[in-house]
């Protein structure tokens, strides 16, 4: 079958039109201002560790995140519907579990909440995850923790839908008799629990699974099983009796945790095992069958790593796929049975993956990576032949899976149509030049965008970073571009040389590594949280382009693209200027702890102490986290033109820092950016990720703060999980919005 035939989740014109449909919104609530907000497309990007099909209905998918909610596949629109953007609690967005009702394709439910520190609840949807009913709950959830690729954790009864199990981490087996609305500990089941942890997590209880063909009592199905991933005792459990007995069953070595767990047409049970609970630190496995009463080995070949995904096939029994975990050498496979386990093939060595819409999974290399993490493995009840598999990354998919049982290799595509599920670190926009915007993520390196509605070609490389901090560019010649970093994993192969500082000469198209000043004989501030501060610095660059900062411990200037560097004289070690964005001598620097204000008229080559009033004591307000945007802001186009964010107000200074102004009106402000001039106005609209009363949104002023438009809506909440903003200097009313967990959105005036 050619790969030109088999992308089932192309025909990208159709897609573009239904997301624009779905996700623009008027968002006149509160503001006056209507806006509609739409993805900055890059395509998956993160850990999506579970893939549930539904059994009622061909076509339709759940998959979720494990920091960006939860997504519905429309195969009539060939795309994934992200289903909670208008949730306000962050902990939402970390799904711990997802259960279409395996009769009724109308109704799913969902266990939701990131971590034992935060809310957690049961949803039930009655429309496909369009609307949600709420159910707070007090046992707590994990969606964003170790063991979040354990499950699925959530089932509902396959003959009596008002019946869920949910395995817990901390307070055991969990049992709902009205749909989800209340629940309660099912007392009889024996392991109860550990309890909410100080700190880590538990693995808890892992899975629930029916046997669909057991019988019934009252109308309930009488067996079911639950793994067990907290060390020590049974790993599995089974009952006859609808819950009310339990029985334990055999398995490997009881250090292993049971991972995943699936009933066949047949009754057969088939169960992963682990030596850890993943993602990470994996170090062993197994898989075992189950019918009856007998118990098998039926463990594929496994030179290190262990087991987490699982599928079987519900149209051809005896057909089961596993996936390893954390086999690092040579890499995670999928292994296929037609035979119960009794032999296996290893996908992995023949398998051909296609990424041409998704190019950023090539990461500079040849081919894209088979893949890692895979936790989430799944094959379609109504077409065996179609198989989806998720890494940390994205969804991989094929059409047909038994080729590889006729000898052949499969194809794979990227299923990630619609999902956008990245944390997204910073985000610039420059006033010219090819690349509306620039952003730098977590985990995946960054991006210029020429297009916003197609996956990006142009990813950061040369050198490729894990994550991109910090992007600058110069203000009066905006096509010098820096960047700022953290290693990525391949430091030492071609193209990762360490280095965690970059520039552009051309906008951002091509990349070129900046090195690095030497270490020298200053120590490391004890109060500072980076990693490093000598592959971890933040990254200034001069209005003109002609010099760059690189904030290390004793900070350094270089005037030839970091062939040599120069020691900045009369800057505090904890000071970090900004540049001026129209005078290329100038450069700003507060020094939180003591208040005092420094200034550089030569490039930045020394600073001098000048005189600053108005700033309340910031003292406490010194960023120190590498992926926190800066409060001091320089306005493009305005010499001296500056505003600080503050927790206690916004301020601004129309004279280079001598005198500042609290500014902002009732708004409490955390981010702010400079966009496009509104007709008839002369200065620049601010956008801001700001806070009034209780609501956190994102807003808009057009007369320099002095009144505030909220421009999201109830819709458009995407959990409140707002990182940083861009504005866009080009178009107005344009502004980018980044987010921890949905990756990047931007939102337009309708």
């Amino acid at each position: 079958m050619s790969l030109e035939l088999n992308r089932r989740q192309f025909g990208l014109a159709a897609v573009a039109a239904a997301l624009a449909t779905r996700l623009s919104g008027d968002s006149a609530a509160e503001t006056g201002a209507p806006y509609a907000w739409r993805s900055v497309k890059v395509g998956g990007g993160g850990f999506i560790p579970g893939i549930v099909f539904s059994t009622a209905e061909r076509g339709l998918a759940y998959a979720r995140s494990d920091m960006g909610g939860a997504y519905r596949w429309d195969a009539s629109a060939q795309t994934w519907w992200p289903l909670q953007d208008d949730t306000p609690i962050s902990s939402y967005f970390g799904v711990e579990s997802i259960a279409p009702d395996p009769n009724n394709p109308d109704v799913v439910h969902a266990a939701v909440g990131m971590g034992s520190r935060g809310e957690a609840a049961m949803l039930r949807s009655d429309d496909r995850g369009e609307t949600w009913r709420t159910t707070t709950v007090p046992f707590k959830m994990g969606g964003n923790e170790d063991g979040r690729g354990l499950g699925e954790r959530l089932a509902v009864d396959p003959h009596a839908p008002d019946i869920l199990y949910f395995a817990s981490r901390h307070d055991g087996l969990r049992r709902s008799v009205d749909g989800g609305a209340t629940w309660s500990g099912v007392k009889s089941f024996p392991h109860k629990g550990l309890g909410v942890p100080e700190k880590d997590t538990h693995g808890g209880l892992s899975f629930v699974a029916f046997d669909a063909g057991s019988a019934r009592v009252g109308g309930a199905t009488t067996r079911l099983y639950v793994g067990v991933a907290d060390p020590g005792g049974p790993r599995l459990y089974r009952s006859d009796d609808a819950g009310e007995n339990w029985t334990a069953m055999d398995g490997p070595d009881e250090r292993f945790s049971a991972a995943q767990g699936a009933v066949d047409p047949r009754g057969v049970l088939f169960v992963t095992y682990s030596l850890g609970i993943g993602p990470n630190g994996v170090s062993d496995g197994a898989v075992w069958r189950y019918e009856g009463e007998e118990a098998q080995d039926v463990t594929p070949p496994r030179p290190m790593g262990g087991f987490m995904g699982l599928g079987v096939d519900r149209q051809n029994t005896g057909t089961v796929m596993v996936a390893s975990m954390n086999r690092w050498q040579p890499g995670d496979t999928v292994w296929r049975s037609t035979d119960d386990g009794r032999s296996w093939t290893s996908l992995r060595e023949s398998a051909a993956r296609d990424v041409s819409s998704v190019p950023f999974l090539y990461w500079g290399n040849p081919e894209p990576e088979f893949g890692w993490w895979i936790a989430a493995l799944a094959i379609d009840p109504f077409d065996p032949g179609h198989v989806a598999y998720a890494t940390g990354a994205t969804i991989y998919a094929t059409d047909d899976v038994t080729m590889v049982d006729r000898g052949e290799g499969t194809q794979w595509y990227p299923w990630v149509e619609g999902i956008e599920q990245t944390a997204v670190i910073t985000l610039t926009s420059l006033p010219e030049g090819p690349f509306p915007l620039l952003t730098g993520f977590g985990d995946i390196s960054g991006f210029s965008h020429e297009d916003l509605t197609v996956s990006p070609s142009l990813q950061f490389t040369t050198p490729v970073f894990a994550n991109t901090n910090q992007i600058e560019f110069a203000g009066g010649a905006p096509n010098v571009v820096v960047r700022s970093g953290t290693p990525h994993e391949g430091v030492g192969s071609e193209g990762h040389d360490g280095s965690t500082l970059a520039f552009s000469e051309d906008y951002g198209r091509s990349w070129h590594p900046l090195g690095r000043p030497e270490p020298d004989a200053v120590p490391v501030p004890a109060d500072h949280s980076r990693m490093d501060l000598y592959r971890d610095a933040a990254v200034i660059v001069s209005a003109d382009g002609e010099n760059i900062m690189a904030l290390t411990p004793t900070p350094r200037l270089t005037r030839d693209r970091g062939r040599s560097w120069a020691e900045v004289r009369g800057l505090p070690t904890k000071a970090r200027p900004v540049a001026d964005r129209v005078n290329g001598q100038a450069f700003y620097a507060l020094d939180f702890d003591t208040g005092d204000w420094f200034v550089s008229q030569d490039h930045g080559a020394t600073f001098r102490q000048e005189t600053s009033r108005g700033l309340p004591n910031l003292a406490d307000e010194r960023p120190v986290w590498r992926e926190e945007p800066f409060p001091l802001h320089a306005v493009p186009g305005r010499e001296g033109d500056l505003w600080m964010v503050t927790r206690q107000g916004l301020y601004r200074s129309r004279d280079a820092g001598k005198r500042w102004d609290r500014v902002g009106g009732e708004l409490s402000v955390e981010r702010l950016s400079f966009g496009a001039t509104a007709e008839g106005a002369a200065y620049p609209s601010l956008f801001c990720i700001g806070r009034r009363g209780d609501l956190r949104g994102i807003f808009r002023s057009d007369d320099e703060a002095g009144s505030w438009l909220r421009i999201n809506d109830d819709r458009h909440e995407y959990a409140r999980r707002y990182r940083t903003i861009a504005a866009d200097p080009r178009v107005f009313g344009r502004v980018y919005l980044a987010t921890d967990g949905r990756g990047v959105l931007y939102g337009e005036p309708t």
